[in-house]
């Protein structure tokens, strides 16, 4: 099989989009069954998805900071298009399969990735700009590719009733966790845990863009409302790029990093990840709409409890092992807080279960997945 695959999501920071778009295509490389494998990033064909990280952190500035964003991404795009087609014209016999949404121009089979519908179902929550572009390009993309994949079941069944498209072409892909992610010792965190002014066993870990589909700021508030030596013992840290329309946030988070009881650390290296998830006591992770939800996957694979939300698709991801609760009752939200930290018997139970959970999980199995669709689409 020969695949073309674009590799536009990986760009620093990654996050949960650019991190699946890495992994699939170092596994792509490396699988039996792709017998040549293209990786097409912004405007060019790059050599490895190194290349696509360098390449694309221009592009990701460039859209970042110019006036008229409507107006960049369209042009981008049709800039984008025009060249992809030029450079494939003469290019028979190979799939396309673009990771984030939308297809490219391309008179072959094709494969996109649809990771969920936030953009229309809480456009308030998206800078305008990629809403309007979403609306005006995925309805398109949908009808012309041949198989279209989702992380979840939930977000399947979204696609199909939501924007009609059929069950036939629809295909549920799980993502994976990296093998890093797990139990550490002590001596293996001390490095990392001075590093970052954080005390083993102590902090509770939230891993989350700052944007307002996080719902930090309830998080927050819960967690202002426990008995201040809760708070004492396990401040709460945050982990994870600045993002949009955070002003509300701002200011609750304000008097809590004041009194010294949450932390943000921002974005937080690939090598000390791993470790900041196993050293913290508990994970809260109360999203209000996710199509997977990885950060909760990791937590789980790191051995520590988790505290989350009982909507979209993160039941379905977590089985029965986290905490879930309502993401918008805040007094539940605080109980379900205390719980985590405080019951040690749940605690136990729940970690040694996410261990055995998060292990059905690896890149490998989004990998060997992915390819049996793409058999599907071409047909051997």
């Amino acid at each position: 099989m020969r695949v073309i695959f674009n590799v536009d999501a990986i760009s620093a920071p990654l996050t949960g989009i650019g991190r699946y778009a890495l992994e699939l295509a170092n596994g792509l490389a490396r699988h039996e069954a792709i017998e040549e494998l293209r990786l097409y990033s912004a405007v060019r064909w790059v050599d490895d998805p190194a290349d696509a990280l360098s390449s694309n952190r221009m592009f990701a500035s460039l859209r970042k900071n110019l006036p008229f964003k409507t107006s960049a991404l369209e042009l981008y795009s049709r800039l984008r298009d025009v060249l992809f087609r030029a450079h494939t014209r003469k290019m028979q016999g190979y799939l396309l399969h673009t990771p984030n949404y939308i297809l490219m121009p391309f008179d072959g089979p094709s494969v996109t990735t649809v990771h969920d519908l936030s953009a229309f179902n809480f456009p308030e929550t998206h800078p305008p700009e990629r809403v309007r572009f979403l609306e005006r390009h995925l309805p398109r993309t949908l009808a012309r590719a041949d198989r279209v994949l989702t992380d979840s079941q939930f977000i399947a069944d979204e696609i199909h009733h939501k924007l009609g498209v059929a069950r036939e072409k629809l295909r549920v892909v799980a993502l994976g966790v990296d093998p890093g992610y797990g139990p550490r010792s002590p001596a293996d965190l001390a490095e990392a845990m001075n590093r970052h002014g954080l005390i083993a066993g102590a902090y509770l870990l939230v891993v989350a863009t700052q944007e307002p589909r996080k719902n930090l700021i309830r998080l927050a508030r819960a967690y202002a409302a426990l008995p201040s030596a809760t708070r004492s013992r396990h401040p709460l840290i945050i982990v994870g790029a600045r993002g949009w329309l955070s002003a509300d946030l701002e200011k609750v988070l304000a008097p809590l990093e004041a009194n010294g009881s949450t932390r943000r650390l921002g974005y937080v290296s690939e090598a000390d990840l791993p470790l900041i998830y196993a050293g913290a006591r508990a994970f809260a992770f109360p999203s209000l709409y996710e199509g997977f939800g990885l950060p909760v996957l990791e937590a789980l694979a790191s051995g520590i409890p988790v505290l989350t939300s009982n909507v979209s698709s993160l039941p379905e991801i977590c089985a029965d092992i986290a905490l879930c609760i309502d993401p918008l009752d805040e007094d539940a939200l605080r109980r379900g807080l205390e719980r985590l930290l405080d019951d040690e018997d749940w605690r136990n139970t729940s970690a040694s279960r996410g261990l055995q959970h998060a292990a059905q999980f690896p890149w490998s199995r989004c990998v060997d997945e992915t390819v049996a669709v793409y058999r599907e689409v071409v047909g051997f």
